[in-house]
Order: structure tokens, then C-alpha cells, then sequence
């Protein structure tokens, strides 16, 4: 077997072999996601209506590290489709701030995204706000059916949704993790007649890109640039925070990163541009955020200071350069929300080639190993 057109043999030596295999196997763990949500529809329909239909009800998205960006990741596109108040906000902050974040009168549904479910936050996430709101609904999308989160999730005003089994990454990053459990928040908060098709449309972009784009992508991560940043608007800005983690990650903190909107960059953040910084840009296709994303895209060009740019987009533009462009097939049509599949698996196959490209270990990338796949030494302390 071979995966990102390297043989078994060559990633076992290169300590890569799950990372490879775990970004390549995301297409086919997509269609196998979505055809177990389909066989729940009725069970996951029955629990969140009469939640949704509950006056003043807050959607809590919610995970540490990885899963938190999947909460960042999806919030506007729940916004926009459901129309109440949606919040990403990370265990993390949860945990430490619980009587800042849970209001106690206030309905909540709190929606948990965890690979393993067995960081402690997690688990504490979960009992901070059973304490602290009085109507208090729980969702888990884990890819693990013996974590404690999953099995805390069961019961009354709870629901458990487990993704298949081969999404609870060997490797230490989390990539089909991060893809699927997205697609289950997509599936779950955003219905659609065309759900399938767009689906479909990204399955088909996604594999034609990492067997069309990986050696290009190799190409520029064997420059070794020194720094990298993410650029997305909406739901894409929560992929750029997750792009940037997974870099810091797989090369050790050897590149640095990090991300913003192609319109706040401007703002000060665009200070970090020199030539040794690739600029990653993942271009919408909605007609008026696109302006703003092609006109950053243009004037980083005329400044003439930046290593490099690659453009992540569906549709083409005279401002495009030969080399720096990844075109996704066939999704100039789809919303932003089926975009974000491609997009991040673009982001994780440049981790893991810029990974290899500068001779780290992408399955264990922590050469001190204080780095853990799932976090230790957190101490949970009584409300």
C-alpha cells in the first residue's frame, strides 16, 4: 500500500506511516460517517427538536486543542442556519472560567467534540455544566466509544455520536478526527436537500487533490519556510487556526504559524511577512467575501516581500499565478461549509510534508515528549 505516494515500508521508517494513512483514508471515512448519521437520522431528529425549539436556547460548541477549531470551524454556518445563539467556546476556557462562561437560567445545549474523550477537560466541560445550568442538554461527537465523554453522554438529555472507528487517529495529530467530526456537526446543525450532492462534490475534490496536488505540495514544503500563515473568512478562519496548529505540531515548533482573516491580516498581523513566510489562503466562493480575499491575495503580490503564496480555491481568477494555486474540481458551486473538507486536508498534507521535509517524526513529532496525544498533568480542580 501506499499513501500520499509514499510506500508502507518508506513512512514506517520515517515514523509517518498513521499520519499519511489517516489524511489519505478521509474521503472514504466521509461517505462511512455520513452513511452511520443517515442510518441515526430519526434518533438524532427526535433529540434535537424539541431542544432547538426551546425558548432562548444557546449552542455551546466546545473541545480543547484540534476539537475546539472544529466548534470554530462550523459556529457561522450553524449561525446562519439555525439563527439563535451559537458560541465556540473551548474547554479550556470553560474549565478555568466556568462561572464566566454557563449561565445558570439560561438553556444550553452543550455540544462536545473529542477524539478520545478522555482529556480532562473534556470530561470536566461536561460536569461543569450539569452543576451550573439548570436546563442543561448534552451532545458528544467522539470517535471513541470507550472514552469517558462518550460514556457520560448517555440518558436523559444526551446524545452520543460516534464516529467510525479508523477516525481515532493513531497518529498523534488529528486529521479524519478533525474532518469527520465536522461533518457530523455540519450534518446534524445544518440540513440540507443537497447535503448528499455537496458531500459527494467534496469526497471527489478531495481525492483528486492529493493524488493531483501532493507533489506540489511536497515542492513548496521543501523550501522550509520559517514561517506560515492561514488565511480564512468565515467558516474558513477556524480551518486556518487548525492548519496553523497542525504545522506547530508535525514540524515540532521548528515553523512557525499562524492565522487570521485575509481582511483583519491588515491589521497588524501582516508585520510577520518576510521571504521566509508562506502565506496560505483558502479563497471563499461567496461572491462578496471572495473580494476580500482576492484583494489580499493581489496586494501581498504587488508588496513583493513574502517567500511565498498558495491560494486554496474552487474558482479561477486572472490574479491566480501558475504554481500557486491549488483548483479544487468541480465545487465552484457549493457553499463555503463543503469547502472546508479539501481546504483542511490541503492544510494537513503540507504539515506532514514540511514535517518530513525538515526530518521530524510526524506519527510522534514531540522530540522532548512533553507533547502528549492526549493531554496529562491537567489537575481538575472542585468548583
Amino acid at each position: 500500500m501506499t499513501y500520499l505516494d509514499y510506500s508502507e515500508a518508506t513512512l514506517r521508517s520515517m515514523d509517518a506511516y498513521w499520519t499519511a494513512k489517516e489524511i489519505e483514508q478521509q474521503p472514504a471515512t466521509w461517505q462511512k460517517t455520513y452513511q452511520m448519521l443517515e442510518a441515526n437520522k430519526g434518533k438524532i431528529e427526535a433529540f434535537l427538536r424539541p431542544v432547538l425549539n426551546t425558548k432562548n436556547i444557546r449552542i455551546i460548541l466546545t473541545g480543547a486543542g484540534t476539537s475546539a477549531f472544529v466548534g470554530a470551524s462550523i459556529a457561522p454556518a450553524i449561525l446562519k442556519s439555525f439563527g439563535g445563539r451559537v458560541e465556540a467556546i473551548p474547554t479550556t476556557d470553560l474549565v478555568s472560567n466556568p462561572h464566566e462562561f454557563f449561565q445558570e437560567d439560561v438553556p444550553t445545549l452543550l455540544v462536545s467534540f473529542a477524539r478520545s474523550g478522555n482529556s480532562p477537560e473534556s470530561v470536566a466541560a461536561f460536569e461543569c455544566a450539569e452543576k451550573l445550568v439548570k436546563n442543561c442538554s448534552q451532545i458528544a461527537i467522539t470517535c471513541n466509544a470507550e472514552g469517558a465523554l462518550y460514556k457520560r453522554c448517555q440518558g436523559d438529555n444526551k446524545l452520543a455520536l460516534l464516529m467510525p472507528e479508523e477516525t481515532n487517529d493513531k497518529s498523534f495529530a488529528m486529521t479524519s478526527s478533525f474532518s469527520c467530526m465536522l461533518l457530523t456537526a455540519l450534518y446534524v446543525f445544518c440540513p440540507s436537500d443537497a447535503f448528499e450532492q455537496h458531500l459527494t462534490a467534496a469526497i471527489n475534490a478531495t481525492s483528486a487533490l492529493l493524488k493531483t496536488y501532493n507533489m506540489m505540495l511536497k515542492s513548496v514544503a521543501m523550501k522550509k519556510f520559517e514561517r506560515v500563515v492561514y488565511l480564512g473568512s468565515g467558516v474558513s478562519k477556524g480551518l486556518a487556526q487548525e492548519g496553523a496548529l497542525k504545522l506547530l505540531e508535525l514540524t515540532d515548533g521548528q515553523a512557525l504559524s499562524t492565522f487570521d482573516s485575509p481582511l483583519g491580516f491588515r491589521h497588524g498581523p501582516k508585520a510577520v511577512v518576510n521571504d521566509k513566510t508562506l502565506v496560505i489562503i483558502f479563497i471563499s466562493n461567496d461572491p462578496y467575501t471572495r473580494q476580500y480575499d482576492l484583494e489580499l491575495l493581489a496586494e501581498l503580490q504587488n508588496d513583493q516581500e513574502v517567500g511565498q503564496i498558495l491560494s486554496i480555491t474552487a474558482k479561477s481568477d486572472p490574479v491566480f499565478k501558475q504554481g500557486e494555486c491549488v483548483m479544487l474540481d468541480n465545487m465552484s458551486e457549493v457553499d463555503d461549509t463543503y469547502l472546508m473538507f479539501p481546504f483542511i486536508a490541503s492544510a494537513q498534507v503540507y504539515a506532514l510534508q514540511h514535517s518530513l521535509a525538515i526530518n521530524n517524526t510526524p506519527d510522534n513529532p514531540s522530540s522532548s515528549g512533553t507533547i502528549n496525544r492526549v493531554v496529562q498533568g491537567v489537575h481538575i480542580h472542585a468548583l
